[in-house]
């Protein structure tokens, strides 16, 4: 009886293995492997989100009454500009959105140039603390 056992073990053993080298091991490892082509696609979307959250923070800032209300903060606006390049993608977008809701908010009259100064001089400060913490 010990003989059958130990016969019946090597058996369901050896059967495993041939079953384990028999199928391919790129069928068994698909399930949760990107592709190439796949991720690159993700990093170049990624990379052009990105762009284009810095391309709407630095055109806000670059609007004259930004630039007026940095100088009378005696805030560099060029240095924050630059800042914001630093930024990582979380905080870019975050102001890349309150930026592109401050302009669309001034366009439609609801700011007064008070307010937009203010968010200028918010988003200048921001920046230029969180380059500074890093």
């Amino acid at each position: 009886m010990q003989l059958s056992l130990r016969q019946s073990g090597r058996a369901a053993i050896a059967c495993v293995l041939a079953v384990l080298f028999l199928v391919p091991a790129e069928l068994l490892a698909q399930s949760h492997v990107v592709s190439p082509a796949e991720l690159q696609k993700q990093v170049a979307e990624a990379a052009q989100t990105r762009q284009r959250n810095v391309q709407i923070v630095q055109q806000f800032l670059s609007t004259p009454q930004a630039e007026k209300a940095m100088k009378s903060a005696q805030v560099d606006p060029r240095q924050v500009k630059t800042a914001v390049s630093t930024l990582d993608d979380q905080e870019l977008a975050q102001l890349a959105s309150r930026s592109d809701k401050a302009q669309a908010d001034f366009a439609a009259g609801r700011l007064s140039d008070r307010d937009l100064i203010l968010i200028i001089l918010a988003i200048a400060a921001l920046v230029l603390i969180i380059v500074a913490v890093r």
